[in-house]
């Protein structure tokens, strides 16, 4: 269903995201006092009234500069404005009107568009102290405080009659397999995502740290819908020296919890770094379905791939459950051959198994190789139930299971894993021990108990 779309513009650092947030009663975009934060769009669905529902978009800030980010940050608002219904220009009132402020106004009214003027940073004002404004020739500015929260009812009022009467306004609930694209800076996160959408949704340009918010953008693809999150490239904490970097990756990592399966993308050219390792143990922490992405693959000779190939199945041998699918994002090769094994992957996460058939392949697990004895005791395992999903999570119960070394758990994962024919899915493995009957109970002498056990005394104080 297509609600109708508003969008946030300005120049950068007047509060579009702050806004963004406030309306969508969300932390989705970052915000900080520092400039040019956002660059990519970012979409949020949000209900103005009670049946009124529309989707937000954020953009970055509008620049006359003539970097290639800024460039392409351009590019990203001119999408934004051409999909809008209405439109949000930002203005601070802390800065009143500014050059580029006027500059934005004039491209604002050639277009068809129902424009809304905001002037945010304005608490506690009224229009009187907001008169510089009209010169932007866009009419009455609505004053506003997304940071406090003023004015923003007003705003949403005078939203609402300028919405497109034929929307069919029920609310939207987006079903679908969220998959995170993880992986370091620049090896080519959002040129994949451009590939698999078919359009520049996302910039991307050679440049490492240029996406920095976490993106998520709903689409569909032979009737099964998707989720996509663009997350920031994530560096060794040594070089991480912006303090937006920093909060960007945080947010990457926290996608990790939104998401059902992580794509994770490496550069071909220089193999699994040891960054690319500390990722797979992260994402094998948090027990995500995993497929592996190799990108530049078409850049390589011969020799070069049954290097990187040779390197790989050294490399990636503690996430021996995913796939590794090699694929040029920037070309298109490949790219299709990755939707079949993310289905797969959200539908064995999500799969409940029958007790019986776990307990069948607990019996051959325990005679392929028993457990070995810890402190003379022997570990038995005598049953195992499926207790959660995304990821499975299998919990074994028996005697001494907290003695259960760290090796023979790690066969029960790869068998059960191998028993069950999960596509890139891992397991999780939990121990419980059936409490002691006789715990806490105190065992009483009888009488003629304690008569022979003062005589056994007796002897031993003689010796």
């Amino acid at each position: 269903m297509n609600y109708p779309i508003i969008s946030l513009v300005g120049r950068p650092n007047v509060g579009k995201s702050t806004l963004f947030n406030r309306l969508s009663n969300s932390r989705q975009a970052l915000v900080s006092d520092y400039e040019g934060l956002t660059r990519d769009r970012q979409y949020k669905n949000i209900q103005l009234e009670n049946e009124c529902f529309c989707t937000i978009v954020d953009t970055g800030g509008l620049t006359n500069e003539n970097s290639e980010i800024d460039s392409g940050i351009q590019s990203q608002v001119l999408s934004a404005l051409d999909e809008s219904d209405i439109i949000y220009f930002i203005v601070s009132n802390k800065d009143g009107v500014t050059a580029l402020d006027l500059d934005i106004s004039r491209q604002l009214r050639k277009l068809k568009r129902n424009v809304i003027l905001v002037c945010n940073k304005a608490e506690g004002l009224n229009l009187s102290y907001a008169s510089e404004f009209y010169e932007l020739g866009l009419g009455e500015p609505t004053l506003i405080s997304a940071e406090h929260n003023q004015g923003i009812a007003e705003l949403i009022e005078k939203t609402i009659p300028l919405l497109p009467e034929t929307i069919d306004r029920i609310e939207q609930k987006i079903d679908g397999i969220a998959v995170a694209v993880l992986g370091r800076p620049n090896v080519g996160k959002s040129t994949l995502i451009n590939r698999i959408l078919g359009e520049d949704r996302v910039l991307a340009i050679d440049h490492p740290g240029t996406t920095r918010d976490t993106i998520f953008i709903p689409f569909e693809r032979e009737d099964q819908q998707y989720t996509l999150i663009d997350t920031a490239g994530i560096r060794r904490k040594r070089s991480v020296d912006e303090k937006i970097e920093k909060f960007s990756i945080i947010k990457a990592i926290s996608a990790l919890e939104d998401s059902h399966v992580v794509v994770l993308v490496i550069d071909a050219h220089e193999g699994v770094t040891e960054q690319d390792a500390t990722l797979l143990g992260m994402i094998a922490d948090k027990g995500r379905a995993l497929l592996i992405a190799v990108n530049k693959w078409d850049g390589l000779d011969d020799y070069q791939k049954s290097e990187v190939k040779r390197k790989l199945d050294v490399k990636l041998s503690f996430v021996n459950y995913a796939s590794v699918h090699y694929i040029s994002a920037l070309h298109g090769s490949g790219v299709g051959k990755l939707f079949e094994p993310i289905k797969k992957s959200y539908e064995y996460a999500g799969k409940r198994f029958p007790t019986s058939l776990l307990n069948k392949i607990l019996e051959q697990a325990n005679n392929s190789h028993q457990p070995p004895p810890v402190a003379g005791r022997r570990v038995r395992l005598k049953f195992v139930n499926q207790s959660d999903v995304f990821p499975p999570t299998l919990t074994f119960h028996g005697n001494h299971v907290q003695s259960v070394p760290k090796s023979y758990e790690r066969f029960l994962k790869n068998f059960f894993i191998s028993s069950l024919k999960l596509t890139n899915t891992p397991i999780k493995i939990e121990f419980k021990s059936g409490d002691n009957p006789f715990k806490d109970k105190k065992n009483v002498l009888s009488a003629r108990q304690i008569q022979k056990k003062r005589r056994l005394m007796k002897f031993v104080k003689k010796k």
